[in-house]
């Protein structure tokens, strides 16, 4: 079922909420800012988090490689590298990852159904504080010696409830996302007509619903055994062993599916094309977010375990139901994101007459979904117990290789969307530099520990191959260059957002959009639309005649 528009009581609250911003006091502002039921704002706050997550975890990940320059000998404090570690695996997750992912689907997706509001607004507020609460929590555990090999059992406690708490967050907000596309979209506008971001934030989001519960549920246990036993779950050291699937492949395969859903968000604006395909496009987007029944399972790695001298034919059946698994959670994923760039390569044709509009955004776009395909690339590789790598860097290359893939995209989504926030343009040379700029780190950063882990050189911070100081001298360049794009991008961002310039502002639709968010005004008024758009045309695209036409009360179509 669709319905015109936000039920009447939420429709009510925004409406009486949108008054002139000089009428208001500071005060009411300040309130306003966090308890705020305009989805926009909810999103900034997410990306706002996100982005400040970035820098802090960049700075973890530049500790580690600088310990690891000397691969025989600790530089910094031996009982701080345990910390270390559990902050780079939770944050570059729950502190990257996931609020990024969230920020995109609350910020963009009422727009771009037509909805005038999130459902639930105040759970969607409350979910982004429960998460925020989360994690800071669990960096006062890290702080104080918590963790999955801390010494300090109240932190250790403390850590496992700073993860639950930031899982009921992010389900809390993931579920009003669902509802409003399920339930919110504009007339006209089916399942079939809804944006690819749209679509790819549905998957995330119902898969975020389906394995946070797990996870929580998983804490709950650890939680009791390390309070009061130890003997069930192995205390704090068997953490990792229960819950460690969330904090890596296929788990981050779901958690970057905002991202690989961008690719297709640009580049039907950037070539001047209506999207071919779409349902090849959406059967792609809802592959990759098969990587959720990994996380359901409860599995870390979907392990393929061949080895060449007893690969014969007697045992032929044998391999083949090894095979199943290891497609299931890491091949489908890596089909589904191959179907996307199909579909991104038919839009990218050429045609004659064909008119090419680049923003910045297609660069992020494009480097951001390139990221992650190779980190699923490398995942594949990962779980082939002939490859020898296991155990090695290799798995933190996968991992980083897909969070920053993620954050490219992200930071794409803000450079596209920005006329709706704030109603004006990021500078467009700066902000093409920065993606190169956010390429090169992600390279140099991931790729030599590619080699390194081939190089059989051991997760965590210690080896004894001198050789494979080179390597990590690369990727401790790779993380100071994503420190210094992240920091060149959130001033970029803070220069645009605070611009008091008239000619700084920007038209309604300065990209020729294709989608109804493009329909409204730049910025975005607080209730979305002045008139309940309705959609006429085969894509989301918006009749603005019509729409001044359009009903004002809720009703089905």
């Amino acid at each position: 079922m669709t319905t015109i528009e936000s039920s009447p009581e939420v429709v009510a609250a925004v409406s009486n909420a949108s008054v002139d911003a000089d009428s208001t006091s500071w005060l009411d502002r300040f309130v306003d800012v966090f308890t705020s039921t305009d989805h926009k704002v909810i999103g900034r706050h997410y990306f706002a988090s996100g982005l400040v997550g970035l820098l802090a975890i960049v700075v973890v990940n530049i500790l580690i490689a600088v310990e690891r320059l000397d691969g025989a000998n600790i530089t910094l404090d031996v009982e701080v590298i345990p910390q270390l570690l559990d902050a780079q695996r939770v944050g570059l997750v729950f502190a990257v990852l996931l609020p990024l992912a969230m920020a995109m689907s609350v910020a963009f997706v009422p727009l771009q159904v037509g909805a005038r509001a999130i459902v639930f607004p105040r759970l969607a507020f409350a979910g982004f504080w429960m998460w925020l609460g989360g994690a800071i929590i669990t960096v006062v555990a890290l702080v104080n010696n918590g963790g999955t090999l801390g010494g300090d059992s109240d932190m250790v406690d403390l850590f496992i409830v700073g993860l639950g708490v930031m899982a009921i967050g992010l389900t809390s907000t993931a579920g009003s996302v669902v509802t409003t596309i399920l339930t919110t979209r504009a007339p006209g506008m089916t399942m079939r007509r809804v944006s690819p971001s749209t679509w790819s934030a549905m998957v995330f989001n119902l898969g975020v619903i389906l394995v946070m519960p797990v996870f929580v549920g998983t804490l709950t246990y650890l939680f009791l055994d390390h309070r009061y036993a130890r003997t069930g779950f192995g205390g704090n050291e068997g953490i990792l062993d229960w819950v460690g699937w969330i904090f890596t492949q296929p788990a981050t395969f779901l958690f970057a599916i905002p991202a690989v859903g961008m690719l297709v968000e640009i580049f039907p604006i950037t070539f001047g094309k209506r999207t071919p395909a779409r349902g090849v496009m959406f059967a792609g987007l809802a592959l990759v977010g098969v990587a959720a029944l990994g996380a359901i399972t409860q599995q870390n790695l979907q392990n393929l375990p061949w080895a060449g001298s007893q690969l014969s034919a007697s045992n032929l059946d044998e391999k083949a139901r090894d095979l199943v698994p290891y497609v299931l959670f890491n091949g489908l994923p890596l089909i589904g994101v191959l179907l996307v760039l199909l579909v991104a390569l038919q839009i990218a044709r050429p045609v004659e007459g064909m008119r090419i509009k680049v923003s910045p955004a297609v660069f992020f776009a494009f480097f951001g979904y390139g990221m992650v395909f190779v980190g699923m690339l490398g995942n594949m590789l990962y779980a082939i117990d002939d490859a020898g790598v296991q155990g090695t860097v290799f798995e933190e290359a996968t991992l980083v290789y897909i969070v920053y893939g993620a954050v490219l995209g992200a930071m794409g989504a803000l450079v596209h969307w920005a006329p709706k926030l704030w109603g004006r343009q990021l500078n467009n040379g700066a902000a093409i530099t920065l993606a190169f700029a956010g390429v090169a780190a992600t390279i140099l950063a991931t790729f030599p520990l590619y080699i390194a882990g081939l190089l059989d050189q051991p997760a965590g911070v210690a080896y004894d191959d001198s050789d494979l100081e080179v390597w990590n001298i690369l990727s401790l360049v790779g993380h100071g260059l994503m420190a210094v794009t992240a920091l060149a991008f959130v001033l970029l961002m803070l220069t645009s957002l605070l611009g008091r310039h008239d000619d700084d502002a920007v038209g309604d639709d300065p990209w020729n959009g294709q989608t109804i968010e493009w329909g409204t005004t730049s910025p975005a008024p607080r209730d979305n639309f002045v008139d309940v758009p309705i959609i006429h045309s085969a894509e989301p695209m918006l009749d603005l005649r019509a729409a001044s036409a359009a009903p004002t009360n809720g009703s089905d179509s």
